[in-house]
């Protein structure tokens, strides 16, 4: 006679698999070297060196925005310097927030790991509990328990 039926979660089956890797599908050669060539300038234009050369580029053309007045300048600051410098700079922020995103995700994996090994620990000794308390019962049932002899 057991007291409890253990009914586990769907979910602990499936988690024993291997998880797929996210891998996007290409239809068409076309769709193929496009996600290729994105791929690639993202990563080039996603680092600081390139944010450094599109510095220096763009402090080549700061000279001739100074001459030309301040409206010239402030277009320069706008339209040259910020858009180009920055998109590379954010990129490459983003691929650190990316990266200590992945290593949080992967402490939560790992915790919830841990959680479900130690409810499966629990749950094997409440079963061991359930057999002791068994016992304990069907000899209770089949007679008076035995006397230790301390009190007679």
């Amino acid at each position: 006679m057991k007291i409890f039926d253990h009914n586990p979660h769907p979910h602990i089956k499936s988690r024993k698999k291997p998880a797929p890797k996210f891998t996007p599908k290409h239809d068409n050669p076309v769709s193929r070297f496009n996600a290729f060539l994105g791929e690639k300038i993202t990563r080039g234009v996603g680092t600081m060196w390139c944010a450094y050369a599109f510095a220096i580029l763009a402090f080549i053309s700061l000279p001739e925005a100074i001459q030309n007045g301040k409206s010239a300048l402030i277009s320069w600051i706008a339209q040259t310097f910020l858009q180009l410098v920055l998109l590379s700079i954010i990129m490459v922020g983003q691929k650190v927030e990316g990266a200590a995103a992945d290593a949080r995700a992967d402490n939560t994996f790992k915790d919830a790991e841990a959680i479900l090994h130690e409810a499966i620990e629990i749950q094997k000794h409440l079963e061991a509990q359930d057999a002791v308390l068994l016992k304990i019962i069907e000899a209770y049932k089949s007679g008076p328990l035995p006397s230790s002899g301390a009190g007679s």
